[in-house]
């Protein structure tokens, strides 16, 4: 006599997750692998990730009001540079004071204005996320991330170092 065979522990497989396959058993099917994809046709599928720096903030793409470019930033940190090691050679006729200047320059500029010298000149500034300023609490928390130089490099998709964000600020074009 022959026997029929049937499916091992009884439960039946749920879809989308097993399917039974000949001789009664369960074949695992991967998830699918645009589950972290928005739902709609092929055209309109986007990913969930901003397509461009400052989207998630409501920033524009480019022009002022868009995330300063990471050459800027640059470029204004060494002229701030620059200028506080003039300033301390002046002062002290010493270049061992210029961290402390830089740092006393940063803070008060950044948190009055939102711009320091060399951000000026490059039109560039700095403002909360939420389109405010800085202020003198936020930048001294800013100001003393920023001193310790390698917390500013680690940046995230919208140019924001860890500077930025401990102090949930942001650095625009003028």
């Amino acid at each position: 006599m022959a026997r029929k065979s049937r499916p091992r522990g009884g439960a039946a497989s749920a879809p989308g997750n097993a399917t039974a396959a000949q001789g009664g058993t369960a074949q695992l099917t991967a998830p699918d692998p645009a589950s972290d994809i928005e739902p709609g046709p092929a055209a309109q599928r986007q990913a969930k990730h901003p397509a461009y720096p400052g989207e998630q903030f409501g920033l524009p793409e480019q022009g002022p009001g868009s995330v300063a470019s990471m050459g800027r930033r640059l470029l204004a940190l060494l002229i701030d540079w620059l200028l506080c090691m003039l300033i301390a050679y002046w002062l002290t006729h010493s270049q061992f004071w210029t961290i402390a200047v830089f740092a006393v320059e940063d803070y008060v500029l950044t948190g009055l204005t939102g711009s320091t010298v060399g951000k000026r000149l490059l039109g560039i500034r700095v403002i909360r996320t939420d389109g405010g300023p800085v202020g003198l609490r936020w930048a001294l928390v800013r100001t003393a991330i920023l001193l310790t130089v390698v917390p500013p490099l680690l940046t995230d998709r919208d140019l924001r170092g860890l500077h930025d964000r401990a102090s949930d600020t942001i650095v625009v074009r003028l």
